[in-house]
């Protein structure tokens, strides 16, 4: 029998959450919570990919319907269970099927999944190393959380309004993509990897007035929802996608933008020893490190590195990971320094570089700029994604 949690138990979940949340969280959620509109978009997100047990729950009572949708039972208000993989199914207390959804029966009510209350309904679906457990979610609320979680929910509203289309758009030309295979559970996950999004408690004020002011607005080129990927900061140059993912997309274009200029991340630097240098490439103490293939705005392909054991050539983005660095637009500059017992000469390297993320699509911090000089949402986004319109979103 699967474990059932008491209403002390699933309260001890809270403990993830800032204490200025909690049952307060709740209550906002529900005065502010619209209900999903008629012919409105619903995402699939994956919370928990492959987990021996996910612990669920719901604010209020919810339904618990078996994978064919037929209702097998209830949960009561504050009440956690462990799900679990079991037999090629899923267990929820005395439950069993193939497949589980927990169902809220009022639409202000939410669910926990994990550790985080979410908007919507939950999906648990057994995969071949666990279970995996799916928000069904609508779109725009989904979008309420991944603005406070993707950029600060208190900046200017005309860059959060920017933030929302791009991130709606990425949502939808995503989703159009999972619905096309037959074997896809979800759409997007809650990760970096596809856009973060972590419920109820990244939401705000603001991120929910950016969304519904922008609701249903989506950016397309030649008639199709663009991949609107974003990224913190460009360091003064957007990068063409074929220089990232191989695909060149027209409305990614390598071009100078100063909009990020004077921002926290738009210039950095860091300084590392021969040694720590060295213990990443395999070539033994590095001798000469120079680029061998940068993109148009200088962003590192590859870089040619020498050392006493050996020469090779190494990806930009493989330096990037080693180094922990922001960007891949950087140089590398070696500089002797004097040995401090006085014996020979050593060498360090100073990585000087620009920017935050990929450099693809819309920066943020040149929104935030952009908005604080005045632009509105419709202005900045063409800076960023070349030749791509707005449009509605057809929920069909």
């Amino acid at each position: 029998m699967v474990n059932q949690m008491n209403a002390r138990s699933i309260l001890s979940f809270f403990n993830s959450i800032p204490k200025s949340l909690g049952f307060a969280l709740l209550i906002w959620v529900a005065a502010m919570m619209p209900a999903r509109a008629g012919g409105s978009v619903e995402l699939r997100v994956a919370i928990e990919q492959n987990a021996p047990q996910v612990n669920v729950g719901s604010s209020g009572t919810a339904q618990v319907l078996d994978g064919s949708g037929q209702v097998v039972g209830e949960i009561q208000a504050m009440n956690g269970f462990a799900a679990q993989a079991k037999n090629g199914g899923v267990a929820l207390d005395r439950w069993k099927s193939g497949a589980m959804w927990i169902v809220p029966k009022q639409a202000t009510d939410v669910v926990w999944i994990g550790n985080r209350w979410y908007r919507g309904r939950v999906y648990l679906v057994p995969t071949g190393k666990g279970l995996t457990a799916v928000n069904y979610v609508d779109l725009e609320q989904y979008l309420f959380s991944v603005l406070g979680a993707e950029m600060n929910g208190n900046w200017p509203q005309e860059a959060l309004k920017a933030q929302a289309v791009a991130a709606r758009s990425y949502a939808v030309y995503k989703l159009q993509g999972a619905r096309n295979s037959i074997n896809s559970v979800f759409d997007l996950d809650d990760t970096t990897r596809s856009q973060v999004y972590n419920g109820v408690q990244s939401e705000s004020t603001g991120t929910q007035q950016a969304v519904l002011s922008t609701a249903g607005q989506v950016l397309a080129y030649n008639n199709r929802v663009v991949e609107a990927y974003f990224h913190s900061s460009a360091g003064g140059c957007t990068e063409g996608s074929e220089n990232v993912w191989s695909t060149a997309l027209p409305y990614f274009q390598s071009r100078q933008v100063g909009f990020d200029e004077g921002t926290p991340v738009s210039a950095w630097s860091k300084t590392l020893s021969l040694s720590e240098m060295s213990s990443h490439f395999g070539v033994g103490n590095i001798q000469r490190i120079a680029p061998k293939n940068l993109t148009k705005c200088g962003r590192v392909l590859a870089m040619e590195i020498v050392g006493d054991r050996g020469t090779k050539i190494v990806k930009g983005d493989d330096i990037q990971a080693a180094l922990n660095l922001r960007s891949t637009l950087f140089t590398i500059a070696a500089q002797p320094i004097a040995s401090k017992a006085g014996g020979k000469a050593t060498l360090q390297f100073v990585v000087t570089g620009r920017g935050f993320g990929h450099g693809v699509g819309m920066s943020q911090w040149g929104a935030y700029n952009m908005a604080r000089q005045g632009k509105k949402y419709n202005e900045i986004l063409p800076q960023y994604y070349i030749g791509a319109v707005l449009v509605p979103l057809d929920p069909q």
